[in-house]
């Protein structure tokens, strides 16, 4: 009997072993030309590229919001944010205030791979509630085992020495800042030193790895930067400062690979780069590029939402692919659990659609149609080549909003600046693209919103 429990205990463990781990490398404000493999003609990723030659670059990526918390609900929940209120027309994001967050009973993508054996860990960013105001918040009440980062955006905590327009200088003082930094449960350091944020959050998901190599394991890798304040330890990119952030988290991509090659783990370990939206383009110097892509990070034209994306599996991943199908931040949810064997959730709408045949040359992309909202409103629709755009506005400034009727009509694989309406050759694509928001408006049900409540702007002393 001792015999056989051994046997299958054995078995059990080596089950285990043999399931592929998930890592999602995730950049803040990254813009679809940042990168030296998508075109930046002096930003060294010598990481990234090599990453994208030895795995399969996307072309046409889609993060699932414009702006951070509700594209962060999205990756992390399969779901577009209007399902869950991590959206809103005025407040765009959660604030430093704010006392929502994302709901309890929401499945994020820790919680499901944990069911499943997996250990979990997320470094970095974490932008869905700020557990500081309310700690059920807190990455570890969603999932994760381990936690280290910032609860937000490292600009929501400004001193009093900070100018005005700080978040866009050049010229950054430590001492404007005082984001604070959490390892698990408790807040280490206040103010953190961003100065060195990239290369602590490296060494803390180069440890993760190396602590969990004889078991599944999924790790978030939520990058602070290249958000503003731009910090960097290291120095001399021909971009200037937005050069050394990208740079160095180029560097930490290349530490993450190192690490699995090292543990001989990059055979069984899926890893995939991408940005939570697009660049933040009225920060000027200080925020990336879109390349040829309109507008940026805010905006609903392709430069806000179409981000790159790079996957890497040896011997799962084809090396050296560009593939141009449609795919977008949310479906990494429903593709992580297919990678783990788990179920899809059928309890709930879930609008990620599983990406392996596409990762591995097998099939087409499953994705069909991607909306594009901001805020709580539905702004645009993409089908195959095609793009409609039902309402127009500016990323940022004054309200210049523009209902279009009919549609504005893009044929993205000609034109993918957005610069030449052809509606009125193609009615029946503009028919087609309206009755696919019909049908997906028709699953919409309203639900409490997350981004509205918070506390009173004097109810949160400085420092915290």
């Amino acid at each position: 009997m001792k015999m056989i429990l051994l046997a299958l205990f054995v078995a059990v463990c080596g089950f285990a072993a043999e399931r592929p781990n998930v890592i999602i490398i995730f950049a803040d404000d990254l813009g679809y030309g940042d990168l030296g493999c998508y075109g930046h003609p002096s930003i060294r990723t010598p990481n990234l590229d090599r990453m994208a030659a030895e795995g399969m670059r996307f072309t046409d990526l889609y993060a699932t919001a414009e702006v951070c918390t509700p594209s962060r609900a999205a990756l992390l929940t399969g779901r577009y944010p209007i399902r869950n209120g991590m959206c809103h027309d005025r407040f765009r994001v959660l604030r430093r205030n704010s006392l929502g967050g994302l709901p309890p009973e929401e499945i994020t993508l820790a919680a499901a791979l944990k069911k499943q054996g997996y250990t979990t860990g997320m470094v970095g960013k974490w932008h869905l509630g700020n557990y500081e105001n309310v700690i059920t918040h807190h990455p570890m009440r969603h999932g994760f085992d381990f936690y280290f980062g910032l609860p937000h955006s490292n600009d929501m905590n400004p001193t009093p020495a900070a100018p005005k327009g700080a978040t866009a200088r050049l010229d950054q003082n430590p001492e404007w800042w005082a984001a604070p930094l959490w390892l698990g449960e408790k807040r280490i350091e206040c103010p953190a030193d961003q100065t060195t944020l990239t290369r602590r959050y490296a060494e803390q998901a180069v440890k993760f790895i190396r602590d969990n190599r004889k078991k599944p394991f999924f790790l978030y890798f939520a990058h602070t930067f290249p958000h503003v304040p731009l910090f960097a330890s290291r120095k001399g990119s021909p971009r200037g400062l937005y050069g050394d952030v990208v740079e160095e988290l180029d560097w930490s991509v290349g530490q993450i690979l190192d690490a699995l090659r090292r543990e001989k783990l990059e055979k069984n370990t899926f890893v995939f780069f991408t940005s939570d939206n697009g660049p933040w383009l009225i920060m000027n110097q200080a925020g990336g590029s879109a390349g040829l892509l309109r507008d940026g990070k805010g905006s609903t034209f392709d430069g806000g939402m179409r981000v790159p994306g790079i996957a890497w599996w040896p011997g799962r991943v084809p090396a050296g692919v560009v593939t141009r199908d449609l795919a977008c931040t949310m479906d990494l949810f429903a593709t992580a659990l297919s990678i783990a064997g788990a179920k899809i959730p059928t309890d709930r709408m879930i609008d990620g659609v599983d990406m392996m045949p596409v990762l591995t040359g097998r099939g087409a992309s499953r994705r069909e149609v991607f909306f594009y909202y901001r805020g709580a409103q539905l702004f645009a629709a993409r089908k195959g080549r095609f793009k409609a755009h039902f309402i127009t506005r500016s990323s940022y400034g004054k309200d210049d909003t523009q209902k279009h009727e009919p549609p504005l009509l893009y044929d993205l694989w000609a034109d993918p600046s957005e610069q030449y309406d052809v509606a009125a050759q193609h009615p029946d694509v503009l028919a087609d693209l309206a009755k696919e928001v019909e049908c997906h408006r028709a699953t919409i049900q309203p639900v409490k919103n997350q981004l509205v409540e918070a506390l009173p702007a004097t109810a949160q002393s400085f420092p915290r």
